[in-house]
Formats: C-alpha cells, sequence, structure tokens
C-alpha cells in the first residue's frame, strides 16, 4: 500500500481560548495536490507553518515522509525543510538582495560550490521564464514576476514537497494563469507534492481540470471540459476548525450542503 508523504493525525491547534484546528486528519500521497479552501480565519494558512514546524500543534501528531515531526527541535526540523519549498502570499523576497542571490539564498547557507550555484539558480530561473531578470533587483519587478521569483527560490533545493499559500493573491487573470501552469507543470510533470492554500475557486478549479504532458520539451496544457477528475488533485475543505469536505473536484460542485453551495457561489 502506498503510504503517504504527507500526514495530519488529529491535530489541534489553539489561539488563544480559539481552537483554530480541531482534530484535523489527512493524508497527501506522492505527486498529488490538495487544494486546502475555507472562509478567513479557518485555519488554511495554519495546516502549513505546522507542516513547516514554524509552529507546534497543540495536540495530534504530523508525518513528513513517515517521520513524526511534532516534536521536532529546530536542528532536526533543518533536513525536514530542507525537503519543502514554500511559497508565500506575499513573495518574502529580501529587497536589498537581487534576484540571483535571493534565489540562492538556501544554497549560500548550506555552502555550495559557486559555478554550481549559478548552475542551479539559471535552472530554476529558466523554469519560471525568468533567466533573464537575474541581475534585477525586487523593486523593478511586477508583483506576478515577484512570485515567480519566489517560486523559483523554493525550487532551487528540488524540494519533493512544495507548500502554495495564496500563491496568486492580487495578482491579474494572466499572471494567475501562468502560476497555476507552473504549479501544474510541476505536479504533472515533476511528480512534486503540493499544498495549495487559496479562497480563489477560479484558480482551485484551474488546478483540479487542467494538466500537463511533455512532448519532448514542448509541455502542453490540456482542460477537461466535464470536470472529470483525471488531474492529480483533490479539495479539502476547512468550517470552524474541521474537515466538511474531502475529495474530487466533481464531487464538491455537485455537492448538497448549503454552506458548501453557498461558499462556492
Amino acid at each position: 500500500m502506498t503510504e503517504p508523504i504527507l500526514e495530519m493525525k488529529n491535530v489541534v491547534k489553539y489561539y488563544g481560548d480559539t481552537a483554530v484546528l480541531n482534530g484535523i486528519s489527512f493524508s497527501v500521497f506522492r505527486g498529488e495536490t490538495k487544494i486546502i479552501i475555507g472562509a478567513s480565519g479557518s485555519g488554511k494558512s495554519t495546516i502549513l507553518k505546522l507542516i513547516m514546524g514554524l509552529d507546534k500543534p497543540d495536540a495530534g501528531r504530523i508525518f513528513v515522509e513517515g517521520e513524526d515531526i511534532t516534536k521536532f527541535n529546530e536542528r532536526q526540523l533543518v533536513s525536514v525543510r530542507q525537503k519543502i519549498g514554500m511559497v508565500f502570499q506575499e513573495s518574502a523576497l529580501f529587497d536589498s538582495l537581487p534576484v540571483r542571490e535571493n534565489v540562492a539564498y538556501r544554497l549560500y547557507e548550506l555552502g555550495v560550490d559557486e559555478d554550481e550555484i549559478d548552475a542551479k539558480v539559471r535552472q530554476s530561473l529558466g523554469f519560471v521564464g525568468l533567466e533573464e531578470a537575474i541581475d534585477k533587483m525586487p523593486a523593478e519587478l511586477s508583483g506576478g514576476m515577484k512570485r515567480r521569483v519566489a517560486l523559483a527560490r523554493a525550487l532551487i533545493g528540488e524540494p519533493e514537497i512544495m507548500l502554495y499559500d495564496e500563491p496568486t493573491a492580487g495578482l491579474d487573470p494572466v499572471t494567475s494563469k501562468k502560476i497555476n501552469e507552473l504549479i501544474i507543470t510541476l505536479r504533472d510533470i515533476k511528480s512534486v507534492t503540493g499544498v495549495f492554500v487559496t479562497h480563489r475557486m477560479r484558480d482551485a478549479f484551474t488546478l483540479a481540470t487542467e494538466y500537463a504532458t511533455n512532448g519532448g520539451r514542448q509541455i502542453s496544457f490540456h482542460t477537461e471540459d466535464n470536470f472529470l477528475c483525471i488531474a492529480n488533485t483533490r479539495f479539502l475543505m476547512l468550517r470552524d476548525g474541521a474537515i466538511i469536505f474531502e475529495g474530487p473536484d466533481e464531487v464538491l460542485r455537485r455537492s448538497k450542503d448549503e454552506y458548501i453551495k453557498r461558499f462556492l457561489a
């Protein structure tokens, strides 16, 4: 039986007297993308912080590649974080560093050889279509370009798992589509596991109904008009700290639950 690459078991997280997560359990398998949706304050971003070890659960257990990281200290979490890339909502680039050094930041910390760093930075920027921006400063980039640089930085260590926290927030539809296509390519061509937090249902359904195929070097995108979920993507919906839906997009769309119907509308 295939083992999940990410797993939460009965996770509880309080902020003050409020249970932001109240007994959350779910699994994400290798190459799958889990799309987490829900109203503001439902615990979506908290899940990402717990997976990264940026916060600790008050109860329950969290597994990354079968390893229980729940009680890991900072030193132990370093090796876990090397397997994970994260794209934040606001890009979180270092304003005082050029694109080259922003993307290479993790490699500099690891003491990687300069020639290898240059090659990896160019490869990562090439993937997001921004190799020509390698010497630019963040202030010279548009919002969409910053988000793509952040994605390149997250990919520099060739992570097996990617976490996306509202990666298309504030972007125009054309730029959002480019970001979504990059994420779909990572899932379908590189088999990178993903957890995608969003409130933008158009982006969520794009990930669920489009898939990429690699014909030589050319990557083609396809759309399933009948909402048939052939893409390796599943939804998880939160409400008041609990999971109220988990499954493929076509089941979510047909839900008779009044709250879900209002949310999707």
